[in-house]
């Protein structure tokens, strides 16, 4: 199980958000960003370390940048500290 200071579970809550956000379900997000629901809910499980290329399906599905869907994740270098 992921732990709040994971970055996948980070960017996988906030892949959640920014999906009830925009009123979408796990379906049609998937649908929208071609992926199956299941891999999509197991990214914002922080189960699954996804490419540049499927967050920036995601981005675009949602309607946002990269930028956008990593912001407030907590990187890398901050948790090693």
């Amino acid at each position: 199980m992921a732990n709040k200071n994971d970055v996948l579970w980070q960017l996988g809550r906030r892949i959640a958000f920014l999906r009830k956000e925009k009123g979408l379900s796990q379906v049609e997000l998937a649908a929208d960003a071609d992926m199956a629901k299941s891999y999509l809910s197991e990214l914002e499980l922080g189960k699954r370390n996804a490419s540049v290329l499927v967050l920036s399906r995601l981005a675009a599905a949602l309607g946002t940048t990269l930028e956008e869907l990593f912001k407030g994740v907590v990187s890398i270098e901050t948790l090693l500290q």
